[in-house]
């Protein structure tokens, strides 16, 4: 009998198997769904629908580089035993490999690889954040990757302008640990430095400061905000009583990326 999408669909979201898997089912089942369940609980294809709900904040985060192009993926499992296995790496890499060359929608092109290593490792696997930096032409791009457990968990990607490969390395190793979540302060959101302003002003009275004073007292309490926020406000990890601005001098950082498991 044919065997139409809308069935295929019901029995993949069901299951948890993938596409060419319910229709083979369906197919050998003239049609039954619940023969078709049968079958592929058999054939050990719809492991993954159990395992559905579960989290996954494990996985791996891989990097592909050749300036001007760059590109992270991240894809999640639910333990680093499957995050480190050759299958699941080999995976990310070529997925982040594929993002390198044709950008960021050409992840779809791997969908089906995807279902096919969530139905061999039996764990619920799904693509996280994904990243492509094209660096504009005589600026220079470095990275970091911090390994864990043989894979990629933290992958930083930096663009610098008139900086050395050397410097714009530095830059990307101290943020992958210092974690930045913009460049300037300017790049952070109004509401959030309204709010931190208010929380600031609600503490620094319980303190018992002087009201006349406490608008300078706040004032000086979110440079500190903004210098666990900001890269180039941020102590330099290799020598703290400098900031990355004094560091990297007339250079400038045009943008950066970071992205971990976690």
């Amino acid at each position: 009998m044919a065997i139409n999408a809308k069935d295929v669909q019901a029995l993949r979201q069901a299951t948890g198997a993938g596409v060419m898997d319910c229709k083979n089912a369906l197919e050998q089942s003239n049609g039954d769904v619940e023969a078709a369940k049968k079958w592929l609980r058999e054939k050990g294809l719809a492991a993954s629908a159990k395992r559905s709900d579960r989290e996954n904040n494990q996985g791996v985060v891989a990097l592909s580089i050749d300036c001007p192009l760059a590109a992270i993926v991240k894809m999640r499992s639910e333990t680093d035993f499957v995050a480190s296995s050759e299958s699941f790496v080999a995976e990310a890499q070529a997925l982040a490999d594929l993002v390198r060359a044709k950008g960021e929608a050409a992840v779809a092109e791997r969908a089906k690889q995807l279902e096919d290593l969530q139905i061999l490792l039996k764990e619920k696997i799904e693509l996280g954040e994904v990243v492509r930096f094209e660096a504009a032409a005589g600026n220079v791009m470095d990275s970091y990757v911090h390994i864990q457990g043989g894979r990629g968990v933290n992958v930083v990607v930096v663009e610098m302008k008139g900086a050395s490969a050397e410097l714009a390395h530095d830059i990307a190793v101290h943020i992958a640990f210092a974690r930045p979540k913009y460049l300037t302060r300017g790049e952070v959101p109004a509401a959030a430095v309204a709010a931190e302003r208010a929380t600031l002003e609600t503490a620094t009275r319980n303190e018992g400061k002087p009201e006349a004073a406490i608008g300078k007292i706040v004032e000086g309490k979110l440079n500190g905000f903004y210098k666990d926020l900001c890269l180039l406000e941020q102590p330099y990890a290799k020598d703290d009583k400098k900031s990355v601005k004094q560091v990297i001098g007339s250079a400038s950082i045009v943008r950066f990326a970071q992205i971990e498991i976690g």
